[in-house]
């Protein structure tokens, strides 16, 4: 297979979130929110969902406020199974 080929079946198996990290003080770790607006089953009201998943961070270069991308990996520790793919937006200073 080309390099092409191989990235894009490999891109098709992993689930990909996007969220906005809320801590980043453990160490190679980021805590990333990913918050989904769902439809309430019996009643029709709109409702926020979120959950949060601790994710990779090598070299330490996402920081608290940042719009992330998160791509699903193997296990790297007890509570960690995602890896920070790429920057989406960086935190503004208010």
């Amino acid at each position: 297979m080309t390099q092409t080929a191989q990235e894009a079946t490999a891109a098709k198996n992993k689930r990909t979130l996007i969220g906005r990290v809320v801590s980043d003080k453990r160490s190679k770790t980021v805590t990333v929110l990913i918050e989904k607006r769902v439809k309430h089953d019996l009643y029709g009201k709109i409702m926020t969902r979120s959950v949060k998943y601790h994710a990779h961070d090598e070299n330490g270069d996402y920081h608290l406020g940042d719009l992330v991308e998160i791509a699903e990996s193997r296990p790297i520790s007890k509570t960690k199974s995602w890896v920070v793919t790429r920057l989406i937006e960086k935190a503004r200073l208010v």
